[in-house]
């Protein structure tokens, strides 16, 4: 609690001396978006202060170097459109895949870009956009950035684009980078690379992580990698459209909506077929169905009061769209396979006075079942989501959920047909876009997942757990013991070594001094 106090105490000071020190001398050199999000957005301001060590003159200074790039390279108002479509399609920068820690890769494909002087403006711009692009899209989490320099040579050297993309992460970019991969680096730009460290500064240097084929996987697992890195990527770029996560429609609760739907038609076809003298059998096959829907309906709401139960008891946050909010606001908690933990809730509230449609994509719908993963919420009404993992499945940190959402006409109907129609019409750029990522327990839940109803009652398991834990650091500690008893015995049988060395030698002296006298 007092650490926290004494974040936003320096959060208060940063804005405070910001206003006061830079604000009035410089205001025509910052853009007035990002002053407005500056006086509003804690968290920025904390991203400066940890990538400057709390040491709020250096924050302030970053904070005013980052402002005045920021309006030089018009860095608001980067769109797609902005950028040459040439750019895009050259593929030498772009981002696609998660590392092994669940952060976003930011790949720099060395082999496509080609040094040019002329278009050098421009494609800073393009990795600025990229940059924001990201910032604003996944809540500024840190990025991966990976130097792919298979198949370069000294013709693909352009050092100042490289200071350039540096620089952006050291000066611009608080608290926005975790690791620099450079994959295979040729012997001839050893030199090149050892000024590139003399640019990110001691911090930063121990990001820079140098690999290959044998590798690189520490890092990136395969299924992120390409072949030719040593992975199994099938993914190729290409432009248009913009490249982003693979997020496909996972399964619902009882298998894909395609299906049921058309499992429904022929179920009616069929029973249209039937003879007259067949009426009894449908009846007894509807009456089956109304009581396996009633069995489900049952088995939805207990799955919907136990997960509520566990959410209840931690404060969720949330995150507050436009048309949406949205809890929890950036991360679902699901268990590994020893822990356990299967579910999660998602609530949607639609804060319209409009019928608002949306539907749940994923980057992994193998692994994931998603009920309503595709349906509309009534004007300030709110709807619970359950997200279940499938089978055998874990979930992993580099899997994504995308909810979409976008107002309906109040004539328009809410069933599937209407819904499928709706969302082939509607403009994107009236889709609201929302993304959550997964966090994985490994060892223990937190306190508000794993709590039940007797909040003393500790698992059996933990305690073997503890015990395990606690009997193999004895072991350890026995050996260390041992480790050092020995140590010290030849500590003693060396030091007696010693004096007996100099006690003959003193002898020997001893005995040519009494012959010569």
């Amino acid at each position: 609690m007092a650490e926290r106090q004494d974040k936003a105490a320096l959060v208060s000071e940063t804005r405070r001396r910001f206003e006061v020190e830079y604000l009035p001398d410089k205001s025509d050199k910052y853009d007035s978006r990002d002053v407005e999000r500056l006086q509003q957005d804690d968290k920025w301001i904390e991203n400066y202060l940890i990538w400057r060590h709390d040491v709020v003159d250096d924050t302030l200074k970053m904070i005013d170097e980052s402002f005045q790039w920021r309006k030089e390279y018009t860095v608001n108002d980067l769109t797609e459109s902005v950028i040459p479509k040439w750019l895009f399609e050259s593929g030498s920068l772009f981002l696609h895949g998660y590392d092994k820690e669940g952060y976003k890769l930011f790949w720099f494909r060395v082999k496509h870009h080609v040094r040019d002087p002329k278009q050098q403006l421009e494609k800073k711009k393009l990795v600025a956009f990229w940059l924001e692009h990201y910032a604003k899209r996944d809540h500024g989490k840190p990025l991966t950035v990976v130097f792919d320099m298979s198949e370069t040579g000294i013709s693909h050297i352009d050092l100042d684009f490289v200071r350039f993309i540096v620089n952006c992460f050291t000066d611009y970019y608080p608290n926005f980078l975790t690791k620099i991969v450079i994959f295979e680096m040729p012997w001839i730009m050893n030199a090149a690379f050892k000024i590139v460290k003399g640019w990110l500064g001691p911090d930063a240097i121990s990001m820079l992580k140098f690999t290959n084929k044998s590798d690189v996987q520490e890092y990136i697992s395969g299924e992120y990698l390409p072949p030719h890195m040593g992975g199994t990527d099938s993914f190729k770029y290409s432009y248009p459209p913009l490249v982003d996560d693979d997020f496909q429609t996972p399964l619902c609760e009882n298998g894909p909506i395609t299906s049921e739907d058309e499992h429904e038609s022929k179920e009616e076809i069929d029973a249209d077929t039937k003879e007259t003298g067949e009426l009894n059998e449908t009846q007894n096959l509807n009456q089956k169905k109304m009581n396996s829907v009633e069995q489900i309906s049952k088995s939805e709401e207990t799955d919907k009061t136990e997960i509520k139960a566990k959410n209840a008891k931690k404060a969720l946050t949330t995150f507050k769209g436009s048309l949406l909010h949205i809890s929890p606001a950036e991360e679902l908690y699901f268990g590994s396979k020893e822990t356990g933990e299967k579910k999660c809730l998602i609530v949607l509230t639609n804060v319209t006075k409009n019928v608002v449609a949306f539907k749940v994509r994923t980057t992994a719908p193998e692994k994931y079942r998603v009920k309503p993963s595709n349906s509309s919420c009534e004007p300030g009404t709110s709807l619970d989501i359950i997200v279940s993992l499938h089978g055998g499945f874990a979930a992993s940190l580099q899997d994504r959920f995308l909810i979409m959402a976008a107002e309906m006409d109040q004539s328009s109907g809410a069933g599937v047909p209407e819904l499928t129609q709706f969302w082939k019409e509607v403009p994107r750029t009236k889709v609201m876009e929302h993304r959550l990522r997964c966090h994985v327990i490994e060892s223990s839940k937190p306190f508000s997942l794993t709590l039940k109803e007797n909040a003393f009652n500790i698992p059996a398991k933990t305690n073997e757990d503890l015990h395990i834990q606690l009997t193999h650091l004895l072991q350890i500690n026995k050996r260390l013991q041992e480790q050092i008893d020995r140590c010290l015995w030849f500590q003693q049988l060396s030091t007696v070594l010693s004096l007996l060395s100099v006690t003959v030698v003193a002898f020997c002296f001893y005995l040519m001094y009494t012959q010569r006298s």
